[in-house]
């Protein structure tokens, strides 16, 4: 019983993290609540983008393949997480 209920704490403690790598509330404020606002009036407007092509970018800044002046900015905000947690993402947010 014990081991069934540290299994079941630790799958919970990687479920949370794994939510919390897709929560984009950090991003709203450059890209705003509904992801219409041009982050810093250079970014595009996230909300007309695909799931694709919000992913291509999100992995693009991760690995400095992507972005105008707003590369370093963006690298620092998506290093942190895995391409699964930026593909989750984009799918939270995309068309």
């Amino acid at each position: 019983m014990k081991k069934i209920v540290i299994a079941s704490i630790a799958t919970l403690a990687l479920a949370t993290a794994s939510m919390a790598a897709v929560n984009g509330k950090a991003c709203t404020s450059c890209h705003g609540a509904d992801w219409s606002k041009k982050a810093l009036g250079k970014s595009k407007d996230v909300s007309q983008m695909t799931h694709a092509e919000i992913a291509a970018s999100l992995k693009g800044y991760k690995a400095g393949t992507y972005g105008g002046p707003m590369k370093g900015l963006m690298k620092g905000q998506v290093g942190k997480y895995s391409d699964a947690d930026l593909d989750a993402f984009a799918q939270t947010i995309g068309k």
